[in-house]
């Protein structure tokens, strides 16, 4: 990985609240620092991040800056970064078909319910959200500690792909 970061997109259907977590997640933990760029887009953008992700990310000293709900057609488009993983992480956009992704990208469904549609308290909804952004957080960091340089392709995707059951 010497010529640029490695482009990790993160992927579910609203684009408010997990994938723009592990987009944060990975643009702000150190171990992934200089090593990925994270993205982040929906299938339907609900147009908005979600509230309670923006409190956690901040009261996490996570950077919020350039967070906003988009659809996945700007990755496909022409002038889109060469994507090299993408990741579903919630069950509706795993299910869907995907628009093509030049480069063959890798990709692996990391799904975990949505902290958005848990009713209850303001305590009960940030708490979905902190556990949500726990597991994400978890799975980064396994993710960015493979070695990368010393794994076939093969090998690389069964690893990534495991990452989900850990």
């Amino acid at each position: 990985m010497s010529h640029r970061p490695y482009n990790v997109l993160f992927l579910c259907t609203g684009n408010s609240a997990r994938s723009i977590l592990g987009e944060a997640a990975i643009n702000n933990l150190s171990i992934s620092q200089g090593k990925f760029k994270g993205f982040s887009a929906g299938s339907h953008p609900k147009g908005a991040v979600n509230p309670v992700a923006l409190e956690l990310l901040q009261r996490n000293n996570f950077s919020v800056e350039g967070l906003r709900s988009k659809s996945w057609d700007e990755f496909a488009a022409p002038g889109a970064p060469d994507l090299d993983f993408v990741f579903t992480v919630c069950d509706d956009a795993a299910g869907e078909e995907c628009p093509y992704w030049p480069g063959q990208p890798m990709t692996a469904h990391w799904g975990m319910p949505d902290p958005a549609a848990v009713q209850g308290s303001d305590e009960d909804k940030y708490k979905a959200f902190s556990q949500t952004f726990m597991v994400l957080r978890r799975r980064i960091e396994i993710f960015a500690s493979l070695p990368f340089d010393k794994l076939d392709r093969l090998s690389l995707e069964k690893r990534v792909k495991d990452i989900a059951r850990e």
